[in-house]
């Protein structure tokens, strides 16, 4: 098994939705620090301007799985059949109240955010057990595990997150491959811009019993700049990632803003009713 200390330029990492936001900021942070970065996006447009800004980029949709098997073959070309670590963080917030949530857009969100993580981790793990080491690690959200309402289609897929990831660590024990889970509140990025685009896709907010809230949610997301006191930047997340890319015994979770540190408190603590009133009120 190799040293898990060895030096970073012999690291090579495979990260997923890079065209902007906690993607891009991981891509260049680990490439300045010596790590060997494969940044990835959907768009070739984007992959182009990831390879014009110095990092070594492909063209990776998590819709497609010739894509997903494609991207991860030109990796491990490149990189002599070896991978140190996979950063699932590629994928967009489908907004809209459950009742409101056509099962195509459910399905949209989990074919992104939960069936092609899983694809890419499936075909990265024989990598990772063959050379006897690795890193896993999902971004996963504060939304995770505290439901909070109009983003059912979210908080379904970051909660499948969990418990793949949580199923996952288990089967891997003792395999020297770690699987670690980021959980950030309000980071400052292009979700909300994204997600407004998907909101409108899908929902038909004018005909809803949810016609007010989600007017007051489009301004909220149409406006520029960051809505929350507790808002990061995306280098907050950045932090842990390397935590749990170079620590030998990297953490389970990782819990990144305010928010999220206080949630996970509240439920713990809390009895359902009042945590609910509390979820409730969030808009």
């Amino acid at each position: 098994m190799r040293d898990p200390n060895t030096p970073a330029g012999q690291r090579a990492v495979l990260i997923t939705g890079c065209s902007s936001g906690i993607g891009l900021t991981a891509a260049n942070a680990l490439h300045a620090r010596g790590f060997q970065v494969f940044a990835t996006a959907r768009r070739l447009s984007d992959v182009k301007l990831l390879r014009s800004s110095g990092l070594q980029a492909l063209l990776l949709d998590l819709t497609d799985p010739v894509s997903i098997e494609k991207a991860l073959a030109d990796v491990l070309q490149a990189t002599d059949g070896k991978l140190y670590g996979l950063f699932n963080n590629g994928g967009f917030g489908q907004g809209g109240a459950v009742e409101d949530l056509p099962t195509t857009a459910l399905r949209a969100q989990f074919e992104t955010l939960v069936f092609g993580w899983h694809e890419l981790t499936r075909q990265v793990i024989p990598v990772m057990r063959a050379q006897g080491h690795g890193r896993i690690i999902q971004n996963s959200s504060v939304l995770g595990f505290a439901a909070m309402p109009h983003r059912g289609a979210y908080n379904a897929a970051k909660f499948a997150i969990e418990g793949l990831s949580d199923t996952l660590r288990l089967e891997l024990r003792g395999s020297g491959i770690f699987v670690s889970i980021i959980q950030p509140g309000p980071i400052s990025t292009k979700f909300r811009e994204n997600g407004l685009q998907k909101f409108h896709q899908y929902i038909d907010a004018d005909n809803s019993v949810h016609a007010e809230h989600y007017q007051r949610t489009i301004s909220r997301l149409a406006k520029s700049g960051d809505n929350s006191r507790f808002t990061l930047g995306p280098e907050a997340v950045v932090e842990k990632l390397l935590h749990a890319l170079q620590h030998p015994k990297p953490r389970a979770r990782y819990r990144v803003t305010t928010p999220t540190i206080a949630f996970a408190i509240a439920k713990r603590l809390l009895p359902a009713s009042a945590l609910d009133r509390i979820l409730a009120s969030i808009h």
